[in-house]
Formats: structure tokens, sequence, C-alpha cells
């Protein structure tokens, strides 16, 4: 893992960059997007619509990068509203590599009620961008190359790897592995991963 640990740096002050560089630019374009303006709404059409990711389908889009993949594939329209939300659509179509463990709209929609709301509004975009990160490691990590520990991801603090009970990151099942991209690969979660520091409560209360 010292490997990730040393590409963690440099993809992390890349995605530092580019989320500054573009924050006026991306605030302006999620303000004009239905998942800033009416995050509700987008909610509960996820959550009605939130089937699992196909794995054929996922399979077939390996020669697009992870945002092409994402915003292609049923389950994971939550995810790609947040990635456009906080601005990193550039980043994670970038050279990378990123291994990203992307949470499907079911996880998404098993946060506490309004979380989601909060999160794709302007004035929370660094949290959102913080809990994304947490999403994300540098490198290609295949399962295969899965050991159990601690891993650093991009935005500075580290997830726990299992493979006790299948692949798990910080308890969260990889429910489908291995999902080649252009620029890194994806495993689909089927929880949203919380930093450490990051505290939902005071999110609903400011």
């Amino acid at each position: 893992m010292k490997k990730f640990a040393i590409a963690a740096v440099a993809v992390a002050t890349a995605l530092t960059l580019a989320a500054c560089s573009s924050s006026d630019s991306s605030e302006s374009a999620a303000e004009a997007t239905p998942a800033a303006s009416a995050p509700a709404a987008q909610e509960t059409a996820m959550a009605e619509e939130s089937p699992m990711p196909d794995e054929t389908a996922m399979a077939e889009q390996g020669a697009g990068d992870i945002v092409d993949i994402a915003s292609s594939t049923d389950g994971f329209a939550t995810l790609t509203a947040a990635v456009t939300a906080a601005g990193l659509v550039d980043t994670l179509k970038g050279d990378g590599p990123f291994t990203v463990f992307a949470p499907t709209d079911d996880a998404f929609a098993a946060l506490p009620p309004g979380v989601l709301d909060a999160l794709l509004l302007p004035e929370n975009k660094d949290v959102l961008t913080k809990i994304l990160t947490y999403h994300v490691v540098a490198g290609n990590v295949m399962a295969a190359d899965v050991t159990d520990g601690d891993v650093p991801t991009v935005e500075g603090q580290t997830v726990t790897l299992s493979t006790a009970n299948g692949v798990t990151v910080n308890g969260a099942n990889v429910i489908q592995a291995d999902v080649v991209a252009s620029n890194g690969v994806i495993h689909a979660i089927d929880a949203v991963l919380l930093p450490p520091d990051v505290d939902v409560n005071a999110l609903m209360a400011s």
C-alpha cells in the first residue's frame, strides 16, 4: 500500500488545485442544474429509481473514463450529480489513474433524511468535495490487489480495506468490482463513506 500513499499526495494536490480553479464556474453550473436548484425533487426521484449497477453494462463502458462510465450506468445518477455539484468532473476525467469506491443510488438514499439535499447546496460544496474525494484512492487498485489495512485517500485521511468477507471498505461492501475505465477503476459499494471529521448532524443544523 506504500505506493498508493506516494501517489495519493500528487493526486490530492491535483484535486485541490482543480477544485479551487473551477470554484466560480462550477458553482454557477451547479446553480443552473437540477442537482443544485432542486435537490429535494432529485433525491426523491433517485430513491425511486435506484437500480443496482448492471454488471454487463458497466463492463461494456471500459473504453470511457470514470465520469463517462458513471454517468452512463444505471445506479449512479446521484453520484454523477454529486460529482458535478462538487466541480470534480474535469478532475475525474483527467489522466489519473484513480480507484473510485462508488456509492450506488441506494447507498445515497440510505443517508439520513435531508443530508443529500444539504450536501448538494452550493454553500456545502467543500464538505461534498471532502466526502467524494474520501472515496478515491490513487492508482489502479484491482480487487485482487486489495490487502487488509489502511490506505490513504486523495482526501488525505485513510480508509480501511478488508478481504475477510469479500472486499469491504470501512465496512461498506464492494458489490461490483473491477470496472475498468480509461483512467482508473471503479468498485461499486453499498454505503456512502463519511470522513471521521464530517458531522452530518452539524451539517443539518447549519
